[in-house]
């Protein structure tokens, strides 16, 4: 396209609208110097590029005009020939043999299987040379057991294999004195003591929180009173064979 045909058809087609300069600035928001550097052909009044571009692209929404064919117009006026993208660059470099992962795997296993035979060797070596190592400790003795919590309260139970009277302190305070028959089980329940009275003490069976006295201290062979044996915490001692001892 010869010089000045470009200008001369886009300014034809926009007198041909009855469209102002000022108009099509509006409506483009294209400065008017760079409309009359589009209309007169000033190319080294325009940015160039891509912005020129636009703005024809513009001029041809506003005006109604096809704009490949008037983008095609302009790239002949100005001389702008269209060039091919250039095909990507693609990485000619061959890639690596397949054999090679299998080798560095293999080439692994042996370095973890090399690691754990030698501190496999060096274990049996400290255990040749270090007998303590194979000692086991010895398991703890049930002597060396914490203590048995002392219980909150002391709870008595009492019954007879034949009638007598029998009179129940608790922490000073009396419980019972009237006579107890056989078959009758009574329960106590004392913060710090019991005293027990009985008229016929070998007859009177006891529980200190569900231990029984021992023979040894049953009421008729009680060495303090006779007939009379007072309770308290220290009796829940376990004896050797597990029952209770004063």
């Amino acid at each position: 396209m010869a010089k000045g045909n470009f200008g001369e058809h886009l300014k034809r087609e926009r007198d041909m609208r009855e469209v102002t300069l000022a108009e099509l600035t509006a409506g483009t928001r294209i400065g008017p110097r760079f409309l009359e550097a589009i209309e007169n052909e000033e190319w080294e009044k325009l940015p160039g590029g891509s912005f020129t571009r636009g703005f024809v692209r513009s001029i041809a929404q506003y005006l109604g005009l096809d704009e490949e064919d008037l983008l095609s117009e302009y790239d002949l006026a100005r001389g702008v020939q269209k060039t091919d993208a250039p095909a990507p660059y693609q990485n000619q470099l061959p890639s690596p043999p397949r054999w090679i992962p299998a080798l560095a795997l293999l080439a692994l296993v042996l370095l973890a299987y090399g690691f754990f035979r030698g501190g496999s060797y060096a274990w049996q070596h400290y255990r040749a040379n270090h007998p303590a190592a194979n000692s086991t400790p010895p398991p703890l003795s049930t002597d060396s057991a914490a203590p048995i919590k002392a219980p909150d309260k002391l709870e008595l139970t009492v019954s007879t294999s034949v009638r007598s009277h029998v009179r129940i302190l608790a922490d000073d305070q009396t419980l019972l004195d009237a006579d107890v028959m056989p078959g009758d089980i009574h329960h106590f329940t004392a913060a710090q003591q019991f005293q027990i009275i009985a008229a016929d003490g070998a007859a009177v069976h006891l529980e200190l929180n569900g231990r029984p006295i021992t023979s040894r201290a049953s009421l008729g062979n009680s060495s303090r009173r006779a007939n009379t044996i007072v309770l308290g915490y220290k009796d829940l001692r376990p004896s050797h064979d597990g029952t209770a001892r004063p």
